[in-house]
């Protein structure tokens, strides 16, 4: 057989963790048997989360063969199938240029400039990436564009920051390139710490070049030399790939001394942050690069007047600067054309909770999200009904069914109480807590205050106190009328974006799930079975059969009763585990 047969495993870290590096020997293993000739190699993650371990297959005979949910147990039967029978296991397969396949009608509904190279190529290959127009964009700017120029491009283009604010990111570039320092900062935040969020991961593990390039067109438009990416250490797969990347560059001459034989330098270092989440605010970042306690600083003087050791710094995050190199090479109208009028192009989410396909996906602004949800997540697990979706993370806001026909933008979803955040939409069904979850987040802001504001060290302590009494069946009619005063100290007493969006969740919870606050606090009962402590399991004392079935499962002995009598559970002693429920085939046990 020709070497025209090319294999890719998906080796994100979601990849790995689904038995991915498993899959990759199993496959090396069959080419040998059959001797086989083919490229074997490893992408990031196409965003199917969910359908994990991907394989796909590329030759003449089928064109492109998307496999998926697979594990190494498969591969035999499947390889097999498609290379010594030619007759593929549909089964197994996800999409395929010409065997069809439902799934591809989610990348369809997509709209994909960021993740334009996620799992398509080798991330650890400069080659692949050069192949597919990488660093066209750089040249371009150096042989043929100004540092204005690059600016007004990317002005026009109408590109927000993704990292949460939306601040333009033209305006922010302009601000630094009009101080005339001697020396001058460039910063990727790479610091991703909300719960359920892994854009920024899977972007770097994917497509680390994509990153590099878009900094060294933002070093070239404001006159910097030195640039950072402050990364995460909890994501060593991505540190990795972006440090072999950066030798890589080096390698090719894109980065260093006299870049494409310009008098432009840029040297590029990666930073390991120690998952503080409150370094995700500018400021702190800062610090922490400089050695110092990541917490936040009083602003102005701002980043682009003073940061980095007292020098103008611009700080971007990981989607922003993914951008970049597209909007350079397709023009900023092209971008444009992408979303609403003042929120341009695409967004990436990281759909997680009780959604069918979690995982990356890529949209242009201005979807609604309902289509998010249904068509692009494909509903909810189990077919349950929707409750809410929380967006932009702990700092953002719980938005309801009745508004899941809100468009996907900055201004739009800022009306609703949440914001757009860096990215995570965490989906919840109608066996969530609204209370417990706000709590949830909460805890976590409350955690990860750096303690620096009274208000915010203070104010979301007593705030977490007064949630955690409701859920525990001891709130008071008062209490939500204190969480609402609280939030709107913390928010008005806090420095940095960390305490003034601690408050989002307890707020639009009140606002839109108030009657489930008032049912824990007056009625003593959680509407979703959640929070244990207003938790009541009950034997149906007409569908007990006296199997005995509970009573074996109960952890704690609180079931009593003769066989073939029915059981009753003693309160007092029950831990609320709901070992009964599960064990029961009569459906015998409830909760209330």
């Amino acid at each position: 057989m020709e070497n025209s047969v090319r294999i890719k495993i998906g080796l994100a870290s979601c990849g790995i963790a689904a038995g991915g590096l498993d899959v990759l020997e199993k496959v090396e293993a069959f080419l040998e048997e059959h001797d086989i000739q083919a490229q074997l190699d490893h992408t990031g993650c196409i965003g199917m989360c969910y359908a994990e371990v991907l394989m796909e297959i590329e030759d003449e005979e089928f064109g492109s063969t998307m496999y998926g949910y697979l594990n190494a147990e498969d591969i035999d039967d499947i390889l097999t199938a498609h290379f010594i029978e030619t007759k593929p296991l549909t089964e197994h397969i996800v999409f395929s240029d010409k065997l069809g396949g439902e799934e591809k009608k989610i990348l369809d509904y997509q709209t994909r400039i960021v993740l334009r190279n996620c799992g398509v190529i080798d991330p650890e290959s400069i080659d692949e990436y050069i192949s597919r127009g990488g660093y066209e964009a750089l040249q371009k700017v150096i042989k043929d564009m100004s540092p204005v120029d690059v600016i007004d491009e990317i002005k026009e283009s109408g590109l927000r920051g993704r990292g949460g604010a939306g601040f333009p990111t033209g305006l922010k570039w302009q601000f630094a390139y009009n101080n005339s320092a001697d020396k001058k900062y460039i910063i990727c935040n790479a610091d991703e710490g909300d719960p359920g969020a892994f854009m920024d991961r899977s972007v770097l593990e994917g497509d680390p070049h994509s990153v590099l390039e878009g900094m060294l067109i933002a070093a070239y438009a404001i006159g910097s030399d030195t640039g950072f990416i402050y990364c995460r250490a909890e994501y060593p797969l991505a540190v990795k790939r972006l440090r072999i990347a950066i030798e890589k560059a080096k390698a090719k001459g894109f980065l260093g001394s006299n870049i494409m034989g310009s008098d432009f330098n840029f040297d590029l270092t990666v930073y390991e942050g120690a998952g503080a989440f409150v370094c995700g605010e500018e400021t702190a970042l800062m610090c922490s690069i400089e050695g110092k306690r990541g917490m936040p600083k009083l602003r102005p003087p701002y980043p682009a007047e003073s940061g980095l050791w007292g020098k103008p710094t611009n700080i971007n995050n990981v989607e922003t600067l993914s951008n970049i190199a597209w909007i350079i090479r397709n023009g900023a109208k092209k971008y444009a054309e992408f979303g609403t009028e003042k929120s341009k192009g695409t967004k990436v989410f990281a759909l997680t909770g009780k959604i069918k396909n979690g995982g990356l996906v890529e949209v242009p602004m201005g979807m609604t999200l309902r289509d998010v949800i249904y068509k692009v997540g494909g509903g909810i697990i189990d077919n349950r009904k929707f409750k809410a979706v929380q967006l932009g993370g702990p700092s953002g806001g719980c938005i309801p069914e009745s508004l899941l026909d809100t468009p996907v933008d900055y201004d739009s979803l800022t009306k609703t109480g949440a914001i757009m955040g860096s990215g995570g939409m965490v989906v919840m069904d109608e066996t969530t807590c609204m209370v417990d979850m706000a709590r949830f987040f909460l805890n976590f802001t409350q955690n990860e205050s750096c303690g620096k504001c009274t208000f915010c060290r203070v104010g979301t302590k007593r705030m977490l106190e007064i949630l955690n009494r409701i859920t525990q069946g001891k709130g008071e009619q008062s209490d939500i009328e204190k969480l609402e005063n609280l939030s709107h100290k913390v928010i008005k007493g806090s420095l940095c974006g960390l305490g003034q969006t601690a408050p989002n969740p307890v707020l639009t919870t009140i606002k839109y799930f108030r009657d489930e606050y008032e049912a824990h606090i007056n009625d003593k009962t959680c509407p979703a079975g959640v929070c244990k402590a207003l938790i009541r399991f009950h034997i149906i004392e007409e569908k007990c059969i006296g199997c005995g079935a509970c009573k074996r499962a109960c952890p704690v002995n609180a079931i009593t009763g003769e066989k073939k009598e029915a059981h009753t559970i003693n309160q007092d002693i029950c831990i609320k585990c709901g070992a009964c429920m599960t064990a029961c085939k009569f459906d015998a046990v409830i909760k209330s």
